[in-house]
């Protein structure tokens, strides 16, 4: 899956609107949401729960009082779905003193998982797929009535381009915005083809618009959203076709106060127009997330990602050419079919030609369904797995520290995001490149969603401290 991860910390984070949406409504019926796995999960949350609050449910943080329980999932790995299904045992022990209650499951693993779900394991009322969250309202009716719900259909034109999010736990500074859905990479260990379909852009008018609002509402970041952005293409019935450079381009013009970023590329589609278009404008911020997954070009093609180590490489020395600074992130398994020592030692190789600032790495785990699974064995044992993935990681970690170091001296500027989680003296936000900054609360003109130049005096492997320049 080309979507990067939530951090560990916020996986299975409860989604709740803001107190004071909720306040007033003590007799409405409640829901409670969970978000499992990717960026586009949290965000398909949002178009449910608006979905939800338009039909007269309000939101509550406790599952306990809910009338409506849904769990959001992901299939990307195997640890994501033993947790939900963790989840959903403790919440069917509630249902037992509660049995009004509903419990359902949205997402990729509702897509996968349906008739399980329902027959076998009857742990849930409700299974709604990706596409198909329009149609939950009419599902909830009909396990109210005792039936069994089911809607996975995929689509071909979905993508709740007329739906405004509701903004869940929403720091009131940064937000999500989906620019298109689905995937056409039939990449050889991923099952997002299957449960979200086939690639489709957004109105980009309607893009536009969200982010506008956003911005009016004290937005001052948005995080242009899908499994491969660098694939978006609308064509609107009158006007020239709008690739996704000229998409950044025109949220860019939106203000300048306004940072953009997006998530995630793929190495074959990202342009030197997108690159170019990156350069031109201030408030994109200088960080990509290029997801490599394998240093060596066998393995590559195994996993059907069509482009090779060189190829690869020579993406990186252009972003850096035409972006000098970039920061840049990425994602690699390890332990995939058939590879070899030799195969892995070229995945740690490329880690050092590169050096990503930062990445998310996973043990290969077979997934059902993919196209790896029917055609491949899994034939690297956990042991070896376990290993070099930890030699991975150990690698990463040097090469974070180092990344993270170059920066003491410097001089950034800083979105303030909030208080510091370790101390409420000190304010913490994100540079252009993605890297985390603390700094200490002195001038009476910083609040959340202002801009501070920030010199950089300390650094850790995830988190540069500094102070207020000037």
């Amino acid at each position: 899956m080309e979507q990067k991860y939530i951090d560990e910390a916020r996986q299975g984070e409860a989604y709740y609107a803001p107190q004071a949406d909720v306040a007033g409504q003590i007799n409405k019926k409640k829901f409670y949401i969970e978000s499992y796995g990717c960026q586009m999960n949290f965000s398909d949350s949002e178009i449910v729960a608006s979905i939800l609050q338009s039909e007269g449910y309000a939101a509550t943080p406790r599952f306990e009082e809910a009338q409506l329980v849904l769990l959001n999932t992901c299939s990307i790995r195997e640890k994501a779905e033993q947790t939900v299904r963790n989840r959903l045992q403790s919440f069917r022990k509630i249902k037992e003193q509660q049995p009004s209650m509903l419990i359902g499951v949205l997402g990729c693993m509702a897509e996968r998982l349906k008739a399980k779900f329902l027959e076998e394991e009857k742990l849930v009322d409700i299974v709604v797929g990706p596409d198909a969250y329009r149609s939950l309202p009419s599902l909830v009716a009909e396990a109210e009535g005792g039936q069994k719900a089911v809607n996975v259909l995929l689509s071909r034109e979905e993508t709740y381009a007329d739906i405004s999010p509701v903004r869940l736990q929403s720091n009131g500074i940064s937000a999500f915005v989906s620019i298109m859905r689905g995937c056409n990479n039939m990449c050889t260990f991923c099952v997002v083809p299957f449960t979200r379909g086939r690639e489709r852009s957004r109105d980009a008018g309607s893009i536009v618009s969200e982010c506008q609002a956003l911005f009016d509402a004290g937005y001052r970041e948005v995080t242009l959203l899908g499994q491969n952005v660098d694939s978006y293409y609308y064509s609107p019935i009158d006007g020239a076709p709008i690739t996704f450079a000229k998409l950044l381009s025109s949220v860019a013009d939106l203000s300048p106060l306004l940072r953009v970023r997006f998530s995630t590329s793929h190495p074959k589609d990202i342009t030197d127009e997108v690159l170019h278009t990156m350069a031109a404008y201030p408030n994109i911020c200088n960080y990509i997330h290029l997801p490599v997954q394998s240093g060596n070009t066998r393995i590559l093609q195994h996993m059907n990602r069509t482009y090779t180590r060189e190829w690869y490489l020579h993406k990186v020395s252009r972003i850096r050419e035409i972006i000098p600074g970039c920061g840049l992130s990425t994602d690699i398994i390890t332990g995939f079919c058939s590879e070899t020592e030799a195969e892995h030692q070229d995945t740690l190789s490329l880690m050092e030609a590169v050096k990503f600032d930062m990445a998310y790495m996973f043990a290969y785990s077979e997934r059902p369904g993919t196209l790896a699974a029917r055609r491949f064995t899994d034939d690297v044992p956990e042991d070896v797995k376990k290993r070099r993935l930890n030699e991975i990681i150990d690698l990463q970690n040097q090469h974070s520290r180092q990344s993270y170091a170059q920066d003491v001296g410097t001089v950034c500027q800083v979105l303030i995001e909030g208080d510091s989680k370790r101390s409420a003296t000190d304010w913490c936000g994100r540079n252009s490149q993605n890297k985390m900054v603390v700094f200490p609360k002195t001038h009476a003109d910083e609040a959340p969603g202002t801009y501070v130049d920030v010199k950089i005096l300390h650094a850790t492997s995830a988190t540069l401290i500094g102070e207020r320049n000037g």
